[in-house]
């Protein structure tokens, strides 16, 4: 069997059958600390694509960097074919800084494909561009709602080849969201370049939870057995095909005051319904929220307290389907799979 050539990445070479951590410079702090992009690299014996999986671009998406965890502790990702590169925080400042923004305010997924003299996000997008995309064939990108947000588990894509929407349906998320590409994130830079981004949505900024880190290690090992990367599948394929939503929408707050929820994510919902109330904090006006379209609540708040116009909860169109069955049977499935960490409670 022919030797596979090693990988470089930055100034470093990985050899066929090793795996390291590498860190590429991103910049120094004003006190003279570096700061680098560590990416961990998984370079097989045999021949293969090149995925990336990246998490926290935005610094406060945390349960992204868990899954990057899990992911690189799967025994099932030993004897890989091709190459994975694991990115488990790409923006360093904001991740120690609790922020989803860089230092000067930037939100790094608006900065692609970015420029090496640039700003302080510019290079960085730069460096991810030129070092990740450029040497990728296929990449799984982590996020989560924003903070006080929730997000159940879901993949958005826009595809350029149906190959790619295939690979959502083998991810096993319970819907899909056909989305537009936006103006500076890394899924547009990235496709203008020929590699397709599967983006992965779960949780709340700055908290882990048990469902969604479950649900993106399962889905990328099913997205790596699927590309021929990995021989053992650890997660069985869905048994149910996701749901598919191409526009969603955000009910908003018709007033300020705290707000009573009476529905949550994965709840199905028709215009008309009551999806919470809203009070005075004297209890003397309450107004009700009702939904204004029929669907699957896929997000919501996690605040109590809202002023007017508020993002309230996250509905997604699933003409005509019956997302509650869709849902249970994907749940239910995700429970049996084995436990990746069984020796911790999150």
């Amino acid at each position: 069997m022919p030797v596979r050539a090693s990988f470089e990445i930055g100034m470093h070479t990985i050899a066929p059958g090793e795996r390291r951590t590498v860190d590429l410079p991103v910049s120094v702090l004003s006190d003279h600390t570096p700061v680098t992009m560590s990416v961990h690299v998984i370079h097989g014996r045999r021949e293969g694509p090149v995925l990336f999986v990246s998490a926290a671009i935005h610094g406060d998406e945390v349960i992204g960097v868990e899954i990057a965890r899990r992911l690189l502790r799967s025994a099932t990702i030993d004897g890989l074919r091709g190459t994975l590169l694991v990115i488990p925080i790409v923006n360093t400042f904001g991740f120690l800084n609790h922020s989803r923004y860089l230092p000067d305010r930037r939100d790094l997924n608006r900065s692609f494909p970015g420029k090496a003299s640039g700003s302080l996000a510019a290079r960085l997008a730069d460096l991810f561009m030129r070092e990740i995309v450029d040497r990728s064939d296929f990449g799984i990108d982590l996020h989560s709602a924003a903070i006080h947000r929730l997000n159940m588990p879901q993949i958005r894509v826009s595809t350029s080849q149906q190959k790619t929407l295939q690979l959502a349906e083998t991810f096993g998320a319970p819907v899909i969201i056909l989305s537009k590409l936006r103006e500076g994130s890394l899924r547009q830079a990235a496709q203008q370049r020929g590699v397709d981004i599967l983006l992965y949505e779960a949780g709340e900024g700055l908290r882990f939870d048990e469902y969604s880190a479950r649900a993106g290690v399962a889905g990328i090992l099913r997205v790596m057995h699927d590309m021929g990367m990995v021989s053992r599948r650890v997660a069985s394929r869905a048994k149910t095909k996701p749901l598919r939503s191409t526009s969603s929408a955000w009910q908003r707050a018709p007033a300020g005051g705290l707000l009573r929820v009476f529905k949550g994510t994965g709840e199905t919902v028709n215009a008309g319904d009551v999806l919470g109330v809203i009070a005075d904090p004297f209890g003397e006006v309450e107004t009700e929220v009702k939904c204004e379209q029929a669907g699957l609540i896929i997000g919501r708040t996690n605040l109590p307290v809202v002023n007017e116009g508020d993002a309230l909860f996250h509905i997604a169109s699933t003409n005509g389907l019956d997302p509650e069955a869709t849902i249970e049977l994907l749940s239910a499935q995700l429970g049996a799979d084995p436990l990746f960490d069984e020796d911790e409670i999150i």
